[in-house]
């Protein structure tokens, strides 16, 4: 298992809801755009700007903007992190989290929608679905 599955798998899923994982799946099928690489969210996460509706988001933030009915830039960041933070407490390892977010950034969008999709996939297949 590679070190972003382990985060995945041990420290960031978890934390998220079936919803938040459906919304992923139909995401990564899709290729939709709002799914986005390289940044938390867009506008970009500035106090400024915590207030702005938010128009798309890493894997992290689009679970929690369209899983969980986030609407601006501000919950979308304190989600991130409030995962991301549960991630390095769960695995026991300061920012640990950075494996995923790390492969999740770095990797072809085609490879990454790929195996991300797997990953989310296996996820929802090994809990029953809530009501």
């Amino acid at each position: 298992m590679e070190k972003w599955q382990r985060v995945w798998r041990f420290g960031i899923r978890p934390f998220l809801s079936d919803q938040a994982l459906i919304v992923l799946v139909r995401a990564l099928e899709t290729n939709d755009l709002r799914l986005m690489q390289g940044r938390i969210c867009s506008p970009p996460p500035l106090d400024e700007l915590a207030d702005c509706a938010v128009l798309g988001c890493c894997s992290i933030g689009f679970a929690g903007w369209q899983g969980e009915g986030l609407t601006t830039v501000g919950e979308v960041e304190r989600f991130f992190h409030r995962i991301c933070d549960h991630a390095d407490t769960a695995l026991g390892e300061p920012a640990a989290c950075r494996h995923f977010l790390n492969w999740y950034d770095e990797t072809p969008r085609s490879i990454m929608r790929r195996r991300l999709l797997a990953e989310v996939r296996l996820a929802l297949s090994q809990a029953p679905l809530a009501a």
